[in-house]
């Protein structure tokens, strides 16, 4: 049977949708591809007992997109999208003396996403560059991804980055792996995930909502655009705005409150029992969980782009467009404001009396946040800061998109765990084969390397809250 091939596109005016859908049936296998247009897309491939079979598979799934207002084009008719790049001024700092920093790694572009673990530290920036260090500064790898990194997240063991080809990467182990697709339409604007699911805000000010299965759960539309802050946990989801902080049920029920905050939020942050917002007007602001009240209001010398938490609170830190960090006590007391030294904080963690920084020039910053160097630091005298340099010779891990990037294997290793991809109402799921795991529940899987048939050996499964296992350490194909 010929190889036939269907491209569609769907192209809004005014910023809208500007996305790509092409569908290849070649025998008995569909190939479908889709995302924005002028990328390369996400592929996924699905195998038929039939070809008559497999040509039925591709028609179903070609009518669903007639539906929503796709329609036959010419690749490369249209031109991309730009994707936004946020863009940021930094001044130089107002303070009165510099911040005691242990050391500076330079990136290479502005960065912005940042993730402080127990053994390592991650950096992610607008050139698509991720790096690992240790805490002590020495780079332990790097990952190159297709387009700028927005933001990193952790979700216990897993670490995710949120990238500007509307891909969700997952880069908990030795291959980086795309983990979600995100609506080609949908442009990224700062994740979180919680128990394997997805949320996402987004330039427009809507948040979207997608499973473990990386398939769409709910969205909504807020008030205001531009939403730098969501966060999540077990009673909401905290979404950040032009308008203030919005609370919507985990299930997208209903929203649960609103707060105007002082400016628009540029920046969120979570404990147990508050989110805070930095805002453009200069302030942090505390609120309640339960009912969004404002607790408490922490005052800086600028807009606010970044802040973070000592644990419960007991210290917050903010990160102005002035090349300024400062710290308060949680009733909003100042009790420092220093300069970075290279740049303003966009994204910042503090962990054991350390603030972490990633700033607009590219740098990921240590700095020493002990009384005794803070105290040190205000009367002039501050470590001489280690500069950090990347290895030559290190190399790059890009992402796996097909199976023929895993590496094989001819048995299970002792204790691996072997599962298999399977045809499933149309879709491709994955379920374990080994014994002792409940063989109903679905498998946490790449999506790129889904083949019916497929076994893969991994070295764990871990249960997850909703029903479902998700992947622990290196996935091989098993041949």
């Amino acid at each position: 049977m010929a190889r036939t091939t269907t491209y569609l596109e769907l192209s809004e005016e005014g910023g809208g949708a500007h996305k790509f859908y092409e569908v290849v049936v070649d025998g008995t296998t569909v190939a479908v591809r889709y995302g924005r247009i002028g990328a390369d897309g996400q592929l996924q491939r699905s195998s038929f007992p039939t070809p008559v079979k497999a040509e039925a598979a591709a028609a179903k799934k070609i009518a669903e997109k007639v539906r929503k207002g796709y329609a036959p084009a010419t690749p490369g008719g249209r031109a991309a999208r730009p994707v936004t790049r946020r863009q940021v001024t930094s001044a130089p700092s107002t303070a009165r003396a510099v911040a005691p920093v242990l050391w500076r790694f330079r990136t290479g572009s502005s960065a912005f996403g940042i993730h402080i673990g127990d053994d390592r530290c991650w950096v992610g920036n607008q050139a698509g560059d991720v790096y690992t260090l240790g805490h002590d500064g020495e780079v332990l790898a790097r990952y190159a991804l297709p387009d700028g990194v927005k933001c990193l997240v952790a979700d216990d063991f897993w670490i995710y980055a949120g990238c500007d080809d509307g891909t969700v990467y997952d880069l908990s182990s030795k291959l980086p792996f795309a983990a979600y697709a995100i609506a080609p339409d949908v442009d990224i604007f700062w994740l979180d995930i919680r128990e394997g699911v997805l949320n996402v805000s987004d330039r427009s000010g809507g948040i979207t909502v997608i499973d473990h299965e990386d398939e769409y759960q709910w969205a909504r539309k807020s008030t205001g655009q531009h939403a730098w802050m969501v966060r999540a946990d077990d009673h909401a989801v905290y979404h950040g705005h032009q308008q203030g902080v919005t609370a919507y049920s985990p299930d997208g029920s209903g929203e649960l409150w609103h707060t105007r905050t002082n400016g628009a939020v540029l920046f969120g942050w979570q404990e147990e029992t508050a989110v805070y917002a930095g805002t453009g007007q200069r302030v942090v602001q505390r609120l309640s969980k339960a009912t969004g009240a404002l607790e408490a209001t922490y005052r800086c010398d600028s807009a606010v782009y970044s802040c973070a938490t000592a644990p419960d609170g007991r210290h917050v830190f903010a990160g102005d467009n002035a090349s300024s960090v400062y710290c308060f006590d949680a009733d909003g007391t100042r009790l420092w404001k220093l300069g970075t030294g290279g740049g303003s904080a966009l994204s910042m963690q503090y962990r054991d009396e350390r603030l972490y920084l990633v700033t607009t020039d590219g740098s990921l910053v240590c700095v020493d946040a002990t009384p005794a160097a803070i105290t040190a630091a205000e009367q002039g005298s501050v470590p001489v800061a280690t500069d950090v340099k990347l290895a030559a010779a290190m190399p790059a891990h890009t992402p796996a998109t097909s199976a023929s990037a895993v590496r094989t294997v001819t048995a299970a290793p002792a204790g691996g765990v072997v599962v298999e991809c399977i045809q499933e109402a149309g879709r491709v799921r994955v379920h374990v084969v080994t014994d002792g795991f409940e063989p109903s529940w679905n498998v946490q899987f790449p999506r790129g390397i889904r083949e019916v048939g497929a076994r893969y050996v991994v070295d764990t499964l871990h249960p997850a809250v909703g029903g479902f296992y998700r992947v622990r350490g290196e996935i091989r194909r098993l041949v």
